[in-house]
């Protein structure tokens, strides 16, 4: 990772200016961080460890990466529900203060605990120990490559302990450049106030979602860098679970039942199906299935199936153009395709 400190130092000056023609603001700003650092700092492991519900449900509620969720306490309840609350308050705690380094906990968390991806984990951290660790999220991202940054992690699946360790290193030096600029008391969750209001270029942003034909439709136009070179169907089955988990996602956001691997008919259990009832109609299921590379012919025949269920009113096949491209070749294939 190379860093282009003359265009960061730049940056810095402009935020300086920015910030003295309205104190009120950054004022409010360091209020704020301060009482975000006050509150996940008191959580200490014990405290973690003693958490009823409600406070739990705070604990995570707090966090910028729940903004999004009209509905925090399904989120809530399903972290609970998926993994155990006595397990996942104990990993918690050894995930923020355990004494391994933050590698270890970091792979170690991500493996045992569903429901909390990196910028959830990120934020976390950043809140209660502020001069360690960064936020990581989409904006972040943004930033660090803005200022020359490369390789970085685009999807979750590729946000190693490794590559956390890698992207917490460079921001302690962004750090660094903060204080000498006479922000004395710059920390990384500062810094990620500074990359919200500084180093989100709108070029970046929208070269995030430019698509190719090579890639998944949500995905950067840029080669998927992995930590497992040689193993790039690992790696696409990795994103296969974290586009499928997304559309579950979108399912609760848009109001409804949306679950993922469930069995719709008699040999097909489908990625993502979003449900909801109408009154004396009964149930109306949309199936989706998310397909990253490989044949596809599996997918073909698990679409097909679902139909067998009269509840199923729409089917989805979810890649990237070339992929949908030889699954269209296939409909027209199928004995249903003739019917209709």
């Amino acid at each position: 990772m190379s860093l282009n400190i003359e265009e960061l130092r730049g940056r810095i000056r402009d935020w300086k200016a920015k910030l003295a023609r309205d104190p009120q603001r950054a004022s409010r700003d360091r209020q704020e961080r301060a009482e975000r650092i006050a509150y996940y700092k008191a959580h200490s492991a014990d405290r973690i460890r003693s958490m009823d519900a409600d406070e739990f449900y705070d604990y995570i509620a707090k966090l910028w990466a729940m903004r999004s969720w009209s509905n925090k306490k399904y989120v809530v309840d399903k972290i609970i529900e998926e993994n155990g609350f006595e397990k996942v308050k104990d990993e918690l705690a050894k995930f923020v203060w355990g004494e391994l380094p933050i590698e270890e906990r970091w792979d170690n968390f991500r493996s045992t605990i569903t429901g909390m991806g990196p910028a959830m984990m990120s934020e976390i951290l950043s809140h209660s120990r502020p001069n360690e660790y960064l936020l990581w999220n989409r904006r972040a991202y943004v930033g660090l490559r803005y200022l020359g940054l490369e390789d970085l992690p685009r999807y979750n699946y590729q946000v190693t302990g490794k590559r956390y360790r890698a992207l917490c290193d460079a921001a302690i030096k962004m750090v660094g450049e903060l204080r000498n600029a006479g922000i004395a008391d710059a920390d990384l969750l500062t810094l990620d106030y500074f990359i919200w209001d500084e180093l989100q270029v709108e070029e970046n942003l929208n070269q995030i979602h430019r698509k190719t034909d090579a890639i998944v439709a949500d995905e950067a136009s840029e080669p998927i860098a992995t930590d497992e070179p040689g193993k790039p169907e690992a790696a696409k089955a990795s994103l296969h679970d974290e586009v499928r988990d997304k559309l579950e996602q979108i399912g609760v956001w848009l109001g409804f039942d949306a679950r993922t691997e469930v069995r719709v008919s008699a040999g097909a259990v489908v990625d993502v199906v979003w449900e909801f009832s109408i009154a004396n109609l009964g149930r109306v299921i949309y199936v989706f299935e998310v397909q990253s590379k490989g044949s596809i012919d599996s997918m073909v025949l698990n679409l097909l199936r679902s139909l067998n269920n009269p509840a199923v009113q729409g089917i989805v096949a979810v890649s990237d153009a070339v992929q949908i491209e030889k699954l269209r070749v296939k409909w027209r294939r199928s004995d249903l395709f003739e019917r209709n």
